[in-house]
């Protein structure tokens, strides 16, 4: 079971919000019993605050468990369903930082694919745009940095910042291996031994639902394997 303490992933916290570093390796919500998640954790840590009351936590968004980064909760419904709307009418900035050993061939560009989702493994494929249950996923990502790393076959990291389009499952991880840059420690779609992949939502800013300022998190990725 993943150890974590949800008191060091509070980024922020109102009567409204919650702005968390999630670690990589732990889930947002888990169905499996005595599996530590981000949900539960925080839910008993609201429940703390106001014993004998049954919290409310609104996820807004998800990350995979092996990824880290930023997410925001709400702590009433009102403030999900605003955040919920600014999801959904993409005024919600996201960004992604990735590590990967191979170069593309274009410092900086655009991917669409078409991805469909196999239930049975928990992975995604590259398909055609006429496969049956295929659905369009684009992206766009620029070099960011290169530097030297024995350990790697090519000998080197390079860091990727993605902006996603389109929020399909396991994107960033199918497309960038399906370019020829698979994510270093990503043994679902690389190839890693073990492992996490080395990929984090390390940016994000959004409207408060209630007092309508800009909030804007950065994080420090703690799973990369060098430093950049």
């Amino acid at each position: 079971m993943q150890s974590f303490n949800i008191q060091d992933c509070i980024l922020y916290e109102d009567k409204d919000i919650l702005v968390c570093h999630k670690p990589a390796g732990v889930a947002v919500q888990s169905a499996r019993f005595g599996m530590a998640d981000m949900e539960s954790s925080l839910k008993n840590h609201l429940a703390l605050k106001t014993p004998g009351k049954m919290p409310y936590l609104g996820i807004i968004h998800r990350l995979d468990q092996p990824v880290e980064g930023v997410l925001v909760f709400a702590k009433t419904p009102k403030a999900a369903a605003e955040l919920n709307r600014q999801i959904t009418s993409k005024t919600v900035t996201k960004e992604y930082l990735a590590v990967t050993a191979q170069l593309p061939e274009e410092k900086q560009g655009h991917l669409e694919d078409y991805l469909k989702k196999d239930n049975r493994t928990n992975s995604s494929s590259v398909v055609t745009p006429k496969t049956p249950g295929a659905k369009k996923a684009s992206l766009d990502y620029s070099i960011q940095e290169e530097i030297k790393d024995e350990r790697t076959a090519t000998g080197k990291r390079i860091l990727v910042k993605i902006i996603l389009d389109t929020g399909r499952h396991h994107q960033i991880r199918v497309q960038l291996a399906h370019l020829g840059t698979p994510i270093c420690g990503d043994h679902k779609y690389g190839n890693a031994a073990g492992g996490m992949p080395e990929l984090c939502s390390y940016h994000i800013d959004f409207i408060h639902p209630v007092s309508g300022k800009t909030m804007t998190y950065d994080i420090k990725p703690k799973n990369f394997g060098i430093a950049f």
